[in-house]
């Protein structure tokens, strides 16, 4: 069990993708902090719950969190137990993009949504198709924002520049019919150094957006 500010999450080694805890988005965790209290919150690709977590403690609510993976749901259900969370944490066993059209089409609405996909585009030539994933869910989740609500989306595919993400979200908005300001960009945590020589380096990127 390892700590992070406010928050005690599990690490298996050995076990699952990267332990079940992404270092690279430990500063995102945190920051997710600051847009949770009192908001009912949507964690789509959610693993083992570190954004859920971070927002619960800080006043969310309640969390929904969709995940696919068995092994990734039992280590979301030790990290809301370790935090006295289960309580407040309901997690949906299932495919995200369903969940979200789902989500979507019985008009439920949140206050702060976090999409942390897996990469879309593991090479040059599954850009357009990892496009299309991407403007697909970031879409539905901000059509499922309430007014004023706040939407963390990130893309870990170092072939999608932080400046196809930003169209590939401008165009999910303009489908969606709303409106939306960026409060700020997001990259990875300062402990996974981008190397000029090398951009391969350089992989996750997204934004924090805010329904007016």
């Amino acid at each position: 069990v390892v700590s992070e500010p406010g928050a005690r999450l599990s690490v298996k080694f050995g076990r699952g993708q990267k332990t079940g805890l992404y270092l690279d988005q430990a500063a995102n965790r945190r920051r997710v902090r600051a847009w949770a209290r009192d908001r009912e919150m949507l964690d789509a690709f959610s693993y083992t719950g570190g954004f859920a977590c971070h927002a619960l403690l800080a006043g969310a609510r309640r969390a929904t969190c969709v995940e696919s993976s068995p092994e990734a749901i039992a280590g979301a259900r030790e990290n809301f137990a370790l935090n006295g969370l289960s309580e407040r944490a309901t997690i949906v066993p299932g495919n995200a993009f369903d969940e979200l059209r789902r989500l979507e089409r019985s008009s439920t609405r949140f206050g702060l949504i976090v999409l942390d996909p897996p990469p879309f585009a593991r090479s040059r030539s599954a850009l357009p198709a990892a496009s299309r994933g991407y403007k697909e869910i970031n879409l539905r989740a901000m059509r499922l924002l309430e007014p004023g609500g706040v939407l963390l989306t990130f893309s870990c595919s170092h072939h999608v520049s932080d400046a196809i993400f930003e169209d590939i979200c401008r165009d999910a908005a303009a489908d969606a019919r709303v409106t939306l300001r960026v409060l700020e960009p997001l990259t990875q945590a300062a402990d996974h150094p981008v190397l000029l020589t090398v951009p391969e380096t350089r992989y996750l990127t997204g934004r924090v957006l805010q329904a007016i």
